[in-house]
């Protein structure tokens, strides 16, 4: 078993001493005995804050639901809600602290907002002059592999704050070294290394126990389905959500399940194989409506390749739908159909793409990534 960021707290404890301590977290900030990171800091630091990212420090709260401050039951401490009218930590937050102490379980995907609130917080503590310590964890996927296209000037959004892959191959350390060299934030920033994890290595390789990082993330299945199918949040496409299978489902009421199927399997992916299914979404989109569609199986987790899947699951989808599939208009105005903050890009929205030469295009941009980026590998 490894031994995680928190794991190691009894040797660095002497770096809070006399310090006032804040943290972000949330459920996933567990050791690997899963004790509360929380409940670990407070016996042990000064810890006078807690700050939560979307979902809450509990993890109960569903995707774009908002709470603002409130008072922690178990420490009796002030919560500040990073996802609300405030993302970015404020002077008067952040007066209250020395030192930022992050713990939380990143998915390894560009989507996944936990690793925005945690840019946020390190252009903050620049700003107000504070020290960010990071207890580091695994990236589920491993560190290996890196898939999906840069973010093009124009397209940051919060699922998608500086120009990285969508499947990243980082660590959360790895990537705070990287979004504070590459992306000029430069904070004072300590990251507490784990012991025992290489990069070969997928979350079921480490000995943990997975932790859901959010309501729509039960298993580490979902996790690598999500990369595949988390696209469809920018169009009328049901990614799962409502079901007990969120991301691994995907469908609508007009999709015939068997076909879609067949198209897919016919493509001899890697490490996947798409069942046809029926399913009724008890919220989100389709809501109470019978869908067809297909799941996704994960058979090979170090072989599959879910961003490979996601342009030919989309790819079929928009093509064999008779008209009626559609991307989503922008929620607010002034701001681009979501679709385009999903991929980074306007490409896979205003195109006739083929997936096989956005691939080609994209693999060019992982591969210079992966050529500069291996400078913050803390990890072989």
């Amino acid at each position: 078993m490894i031994s995680l960021g928190i794991d190691q707290i009894d040797n660095i404890v002497h770096i809070f001493k006399n310090k006032k301590v804040g943290m972000l977290t949330n459920q996933t900030g567990v050791n690997k005995n899963l004790e509360s990171s929380v409940d670990i800091l407070f016996s042990k630091v000064n810890l006078v804050a807690l700050f939560a990212p979307e979902h809450g420090i509990r993890g109960d709260i569903q995707a774009g639901e908002i709470v603002e401050t409130y008072i922690d039951e178990s420490t009796n401490l002030k919560v500040y809600t990073l996802y609300g009218k405030t993302k970015h930590p404020t002077q008067q937050m952040f007066d209250l602290i020395d030192i930022l102490v992050i713990d939380i379980q990143d998915i390894g995907s560009r989507f996944y907002t936990y690793i925005s609130t945690m840019a946020y917080c390190m252009q903050s503590a620049t700003r107000f002059n504070k020290e960010v310590v990071i207890f580091d964890r695994p990236n589920p996927m491993g560190g290996n592999l890196v898939e999906g296209n840069i973010i093009k000037e124009g397209f940051a959004s919060f699922i998608g704050v500086y120009p990285i892959p969508q499947r990243h191959g980082l660590t959360i350390g790895e990537l705070a070294l990287l979004f504070n060299n590459k992306f000029k934030i430069n904070c004072k920033l300590n990251i507490i290394k784990m012991k025992n994890w290489k990069r070969s290595m997928i979350f079921q390789d480490t000995g943990l126990q997975w932790v859901m990082p959010s309501p729509n993330m039960p298993t580490i299945e979902t996790v690598f389905a999500y990369n595949a199918t988390c696209i469809f949040e920018g169009t009328n496409i049901s990614e799962g959500r409502g079901t007990t299978k969120p991301f691994e489902y995907i469908g609508a009421p007009w999709i015939d399940g068997k076909i879609f199927s067949k198209k897919m399997n016919n493509k001899n992916l890697k490490g996947v194989y798409f069942r046809p299914i029926y399913f009724t979404p008890t919220f989100s989109k389709h809501q109470g409506q019978l869908c067809e569609g297909v799941q996704v199986h994960i058979l090979d987790f170090k072989e599959v390749r879910p961003i490979e899947i996601s342009l030919h699951l989309l790819y079929e989808i928009k093509n064999f739908s008779e008209g009626k599939f559609e991307f989503l208009k922008p929620y607010k105005e002034g701001l681009k159909p979501m679709i385009d903050y999903n991929t980074g890009d306007n490409l896979i929205r205003t195109t006739d793409f083929k997936p096989q030469q956005i691939l080609e295009m994209w693999n060019e941009e992982v591969r210079a990534f992966c050529n500069y980026n291996k400078k913050h590998y803390t990890y072989e």
